[in-house]
């Protein structure tokens, strides 16, 4: 098996894989991570379908991509409207009824407050619920395209909160930014745990992947008082330095390629390995449950177990 670390970029996880005859999804494939991870798979064969949220950012994320040999188109999808998610997954079902990878890649970090449009925490719903919401409408097509997998992009910042199980939206309780986003993280890793216990038997599985630190616009909402006190608390930490976009992506392409990730799922990876550093309250079986009860709720609709 490889060895691979914190430096290893997509390259190096992708040599020798091939994607021909698969479909990949990628939300927030226009920039950043998300692009790099759609161009990965494209080069490895897979159709891959990125998702923008509008048209215009589509198509020129596609023209970006193109290339001798890769396939890709887009598709629009805003997480913040749960009206959107399912129009999208009404789209994405009708043009491909299977699907082989999904990389829930799309997220916000450290907004002002701020609520989707349906009324929730801008993070929680955005990083969370959408992404809940798109992941459990396109089951039918990752059970058709089993073995399949689902990427969910978490971040080592989930240590900053557990889910406020009586106030998830701050309705009560003081808003932080980085408390909100601690809280959407840990739903992240919390909803791959009760994911993969549901479809593993069906051949689904599913990873919650800490990237790093990366460049990318991600950050875009930080002020530069809040950018510094990042910067600080990152240097006390000793945390390894930020990583180049293509060694921020390995572990996410990593995770939705890698032979040796075959007979295993619900678990959180860094570095292209998997890793024990969570919180224990983001492995919490009992907890995955009640989170996956609370967001059917918040989107209305139930997902039976299969």
């Amino acid at each position: 098996m490889p060895t691979y670390g914190p430096d290893t970029t997509t390259d190096e996880v992708i040599a020798g894989i091939d994607l021909t005859g698969r479909t990949a999804v990628v939300t927030g494939g226009t920039s950043g991570l998300g692009l790099h991870t759609a161009g990965v798979l494209a080069d490895a064969g897979a159709h891959v379908v990125l998702t923008a949220r509008d048209e215009e950012k589509g198509a020129a994320a596609v023209a970006e991509l193109a290339g001798e040999g890769r396939s890709v188109e887009a598709g629009v999808l805003d997480l913040t409207a749960l009206a959107s998610v399912r129009t999208f997954a009404a789209w994405l079902l009708e043009r491909h009824p299977r699907i082989d990878l999904l990389v829930n890649n799309a997220g916000v970090m450290a907004t002002p407050f701020g609520h989707t449009a349906d009324g929730f925490e801008l993070q929680f719903g955005t990083n969370h619920l959408g992404h809940f919401l798109l992941t459990n409408l396109l089951v039918p097509a990752l059970r058709r395209g089993a073995p399949a997998r689902v990427v969910n992009l978490s971040s080592a910042g989930h240590v900053a909160s557990d889910i406020l199980w009586d106030d998830p939206n701050f309705a009560q309780t003081e808003y932080h930014p980085w408390t909100a986003y601690g809280q959407s993280k840990t739903a992240n890793v919390l909803f791959t745990v009760e994911l993969d216990r549901r479809l593993a038997g069906h051949g689904v599985r599913a990873y919650a992947v800490h990237p790093g630190m990366i460049r990318t616009n991600l950050g875009r909402y930080m002020n530069r008082e809040q950018g510094a006190a990042l910067q600080s608390k990152v240097t006390r930490a000793n945390m390894p330095a930020m990583k180049s976009v293509p060694a921020g992506a390995a572990t996410q392409v990593w995770a939705a390629t890698a032979p040796e990730l075959a007979d295993q799922g619900g678990v959180y990876l860094e570095d292209c390995g998997v890793s024990a550093k969570h919180a224990a309250w983001a492995r919490d079986p009992e907890s995955a449950v009640r989170l996956w009860t609370l967001s059917e709720e918040f989107v209305g609709e139930k997902f039976p177990e299969v």
